[in-house]
């Protein structure tokens, strides 16, 4: 690409050295049939298109009619993958135009089968597979011209892939998809974007017995020598690219937490399992707060599955209420954790040292518990009585109907967020919450879910979703060039979205605002992140008139622009 992009123009010109296949096969470059005449002559491209010069308006139409003739979200995935491949102004242009029906096929729900065939419909590299087999080489990899440009990355491991568990290689769908959503929600160009898997094996022995599997056929390297092959990624990353933003995806819960902590300050960096699903919760409880009028200082927030996403929401909860002057013993106390063997006690079965704080004393719960002596959901339901429950725990139905029904009698608003994903993974259906509650819940999903239908209304289910968030925080961490990345430009994010929520002025609107908005609302939570890393001392930008000039600089929109050759 010789450093070149549609961005790099001068005035509204790019100059371009490739013609003929290679400007066609150049997803980057590729214009399909929208070539002008001008530019077929110029290009050596007469003969390689078909006659007819279209416009990208054309284009937008001519594939969203061929993705809905798709039968399956699988089918209509990998569509929108192969013109990824083919041609991303494109791909962008129908994404940010259709943001509502594009971003459950790009992203979750489809994107966890996507990853799970994945060997299936692989055809054209994107982004980065670095395998333990090519450990010496990682250097020499990331060295390539041809990721010059690179701002950010989104890396996994593919060892927890949403709650579908171990895809190995095939987890580089979720990079893939995440980056998508840099560039559609965010803004930020896909020549900045660069999606990374470290392929270290699979435990997945269906995916080793797979003649079509692309990874590494190995089971997983462990301990050391993993520890020591995510070093020298890391090295290899900050050595090419000092200022890139570094997002953690989809590790596994003995690895996230602690890769962040390791890292954090030596590179600017952050993990959005932990870190933007806390955000996107802590927004949506925010907005619910307006529709129940029970201050947060009051609420008593239960979280089910207390791995790396529950101990992060817990753990900004409690920021935000030690911001509303709450001594931090209090807060603490009103978030009751639950994990694989109930609730989390200070002496309890298998409880991790990251989740001890959060353990109840013994004392408090003697009472609730079982005959085998688990404190299930139920049993803290029944005792503590919540007006908030959370579920990150990756089990279907975990929200049964006995605990719903339990929450619903001691409380008149409760505000139940099942956010694990995808669909299949939820911990509840949202008709059968609002069912339970008699239509009293305040719903939030991780997943999309259709309408469902109370008391004669279809009533809409927010979208909790972590693509709120991410795409504004990583805006405003590269147009602020910052560091670091902070805990307070974290909650930072979620303030700014709980502030442009509907509910602020009207308590029987929807929890969270339309996706279709998703590109103002990234600029907004950008521009708080930006100005928090400023305050925070890790900005690399004076001021916020100069955070401005680079967020307009930063951000691209999906359309054509005139090539001429570059000889």
């Amino acid at each position: 690409m010789n450093g070149q992009s549609p961005q790099t123009v001068s005035g509204k010109t790019c100059q371009v050295s490739l013609s003929g296949y290679d400007l066609i096969n150049s997803p980057r470059f590729n214009k399909g049939t929208a070539f002008s005449d001008e530019e077929r002559d110029a290009f050596d491209l007469h003969g390689l298109l078909p006659p007819h010069v279209g416009s990208l308006d054309e284009q937008v139409e001519r594939r969203l009619h061929a993705l809905r003739e798709q039968p399956t979200p699988f089918n209509r995935y990998s569509v929108l993958r192969d013109l990824q491949d083919m041609n991303e102004t494109l791909f962008y242009a129908l994404l940010l135009r259709n943001i509502q029906e594009m971003l459950p096929l790009v992203y979750t729900p489809t994107v966890g089968e996507g990853c799970q065939r994945f060997s299936e419909i692989w055809k054209k590299p994107r982004g980065l597979f670095l395998s333990y087999s090519n450990k010496d080489r990682i250097e020499q990899i990331l060295n390539h011209s041809y990721y010059d440009s690179v701002k950010c990355i989104v890396v996994s491991d593919g060892e927890r892939i949403l709650g579908l568990g171990d895809q190995g290689a095939g987890g580089m769908g979720i990079p893939i998809g995440k980056m998508a959503l840099y560039t559609a929600l965010g803004g930020i160009h896909p020549e900045h974007c660069l999606p990374i898997l470290l392929d270290v094996g699979t435990d997945n022995e269906e995916r080793l017995k797979s003649p079509l599997y692309i990874g590494w056929r190995h089971h997983r390297v462990r301990g050391e020598e993993y520890d020591a092959f995510v070093d020298t990624f890391v090295n290899a990353v900050e050595k090419r690219w000092p200022h890139v933003l570094l997002q953690w995806e989809d590790f596994a819960r003995t690895n996230a937490t602690r890769l962040l902590e390791r890292y954090r300050d030596q590179l600017c960096t952050f993990n959005d399992d932990i870190q933007g699903t806390a955000a996107i919760a802590a927004a949506t409880l925010l907005s619910a707060i307006n529709v129940t009028g029970v201050p947060l200082e009051q609420q008593k927030v239960v979280v089910l599955g207390f791995g790396t996403a529950g101990i992060g929401i817990a753990n900004l909860l409690l920021q935000l209420m030690q911001d509303k002057g709450i001594p931090e013993a209090d807060a603490r106390n009103r978030i009751y954790a639950i994990g694989r063997y109930g609730l989390i006690t200070e002496n309890g079965n298998g409880v991790r040292s990251e989740q001890l704080p959060y353990g109840r004393k013994e004392q408090e719960v003697r009472d609730w518990r079982q005959p085998n002596g688990e404190i299930t959901l139920l049993n803290v339901i029944r005792h503590a009585k919540p007006t908030v429950l959370i579920g990150v725990s990756g089990q279907p139905g975990a929200f049964t109907e006995s605990a719903i029904r339990e929450m619903a009698r001691h409380t008149d608003r409760p505000v139940i967020f099942p956010l694990s994903n995808p669909v299949s993974c939820s911990e509840a259906n949202p008709q059968d919450l609002l069912d339970w509650t008699e239509g009293r819940a305040l719903i939030g999903t991780g997943s999309p879910f259709p309408k469902v239908s109370f008391g004669g209304k279809n009533v809409p289910i927010d979208q909790t979703n972590n693509s709120y968030i991410f795409p504004g925080l990583a805006l405003g961490i590269i147009a602020s060039k910052a560091k670091r990345v902070t805990d307070t430009m974290i909650l930072a994010a979620a303030k700014e979205l709980a502030r442009l929520v509907p509910t602020q002025t009207n308590k029987q609107a929807s929890l969270l605002p339309s996706l279709s908005d998703s590109r103002q609302l990234s600029r907004s939570i950008a521009q708080a992140v930006g100005r928090q890393a400023i305050q925070d001392g890790q900005a690399q930008v004076a001021d916020e008139e100069s955070l401005e000039l680079e967020l307009q600089a930063n951000i691209w929109d999906p359309v054509y622009v005139p090539y001429q050759r570059a000889y």
